[in-house]
């Protein structure tokens, strides 16, 4: 029997790897496995005109979040995901500065997919709702990746 993988380490690796969270100003936490949180603030690299976020910048905190919501899940039984699909509506405009909170849940935990939701608020505009999505992603144990070591580092 496999030991239950350190799901906060893990999560402190994920952040050390994920190049393009950092990149992108986006900061993770998880509240509990299958329940996460992203901020991060629109800067001038994120706008696609004056003042306007690009909404491929909205896509790539949508999906980093829903994703993150079904790893953190899969952590627990040591596997990882990949997408598979994901949608976003886009509902307001976001703009330079905005502080964005994107938070997501796993709606389906099943044997093959997780399915996971998510939402998109601006605290700095009194919360207001800018986007919502919803995701499904392949779940596959981590022995498929280098991965496997950092879940279970006692196994040689």
């Amino acid at each position: 029997m496999q030991p239950t993988p350190d799901v906060p380490a893990l999560i402190a690796i994920y952040n050390q790897m994920n190049h393009y969270g950092r990149t992108n100003g986006m900061d993770l936490a998880v509240d509990q496995p299958g329940d996460v949180r992203y901020t991060m603030t629109v800067r001038d690299e994120h706008l696609s005109s004056p003042g306007t976020c690009h909404g491929g910048v909205l896509a790539g905190l949508m999906d980093a979040t829903l994703g993150a919501a079904a790893l953190s899940l899969a952590f627990t039984a040591g596997e990882l995901v990949s997408t598979v699909e994901f949608k976003i509506n886009y509902l307001h405009p976001v703009r330079l500065h905005d502080a964005l909170v994107a938070h997501g849940v796993v709606e389906h935990n099943g044997k093959t997919l997780i399915v996971s939701s998510a939402f998109i608020t601006c605290p700095t505009r009194d919360n207001l709702l800018v986007a919502r999505g919803m995701g499904t992603f392949n779940r596959y144990p981590a022995t498929k990746r280098d991965f496997h070591n950092l879940l279970f580092p006692a196994e040689k």
